[in-house]
């Protein structure tokens, strides 16, 4: 057979193990009620509002919007919003992206995934940032990379440490190559954060994947999260097709990640305030 002759098998394929979950359980959050994905009970909404968002019956985390986690990390007043009203201008003209993109922002009351300002903790002033994961999957686009480098830079200019809590599914694909090249913005300024001596807290929490944990996510000088977040950057499905082997019990979970030096705190969600604290008057 000549070294140019073509193969009669034209297409690859990828064996599924079906054992294998494919689709994460689903939160089911209606009128007046929730059902936990971890133990099944039917709770009242308000009762998980007002338990910090965890199940009252098993302490499954459920997801936190970017303003209850401003709630939960700011001193009560403190908070100042910046670059409220910065979007997206859909450089490529993806299909349907415009549209989904405004129909995103009257759901969640947000321009863009990601809420951003200056504010007090236990009366440490910083510069923070928080990724929204309601918002097209918590996605990174140019305004979120943007907004999360003007908080970087915010923290430069007015001396402050930075706190970034992230929650993301990956790059925003509707923006192409624009949405990659915030891994790299993002990096760089903090590089010129850490050349002036000032602390980054990263806090990825539940989920975080793709070029978030690939970039700022994992950069912290202290990297802290939540119990049983899954943080990585490919899903567990699609790494364990491509090495052909089963993946450890409890692999890309928090303490998984801890146990392996990826993570340096774990700490309960009623505790995060006080422990980024502590670590910032250490730090300071």
């Amino acid at each position: 057979m000549g070294i140019f002759s073509r193969s009669k098998k034209k297409y690859a394929t990828i064996s599924v193990d079906r054992s294998v979950k494919t689709k994460p359980k689903q939160e089911k959050i209606s009128g007046l009620w929730v059902k936990c994905p971890s133990c099944n009970e039917i709770l009242y909404k308000s009762d998980i509002e007002n338990n910090l968002k965890k199940c009252t019956n098993c302490d499954h985390y459920f997801v936190m919007s970017s303003k209850e986690r401003i709630d939960l990390l700011i001193d009560q007043g403190t908070f100042v919003e910046y670059d409220k009203d910065m979007i997206s201008v859909d450089p490529l003209g993806f299909p349907g992206y415009a549209e989904r993109y405004v129909q995103t922002q009257e759901k969640v009351g947000m321009k863009d995934g990601v809420l951003s300002g200056t504010g007090t903790m236990n009366g440490i002033a910083v510069s923070i940032a928080v990724m929204e994961f309601n918002f097209l999957g918590g996605s990174m686009g140019s305004v979120v990379g943007e907004k999360i480098t003007r908080a970087i830079e915010r923290g430069i200019d007015e001396n402050l440490p930075v706190i970034v809590v992230s929650t993301s599914g990956g790059a925003r694909m509707h923006e192409g190559i624009l949405s990659l090249m915030q891994m790299a913005k993002t990096s760089a300024a903090l590089e010129r954060l850490r050349g002036k001596g000032l602390p980054f807290i990263s806090i990825p929490v539940n989920p975080t994947t793709g070029g978030v944990t690939a970039s700022f996510a994992m950069l912290g000088d202290v990297n802290i999260s939540e119990p049983d977040a899954l943080i990585g950057f490919a899903g567990p499905r699609v790494i364990e097709q491509t090495i052909k082997q089963k993946l450890p019990e409890g692999f890309q979970k928090s303490e998984f990640l801890l146990k392996y030096g990826m993570l340096d705190v774990v700490a309960k969600r009623e505790e995060l305030k006080d422990t980024v604290a502590r670590i910032l008057g250490n730090l300071l």
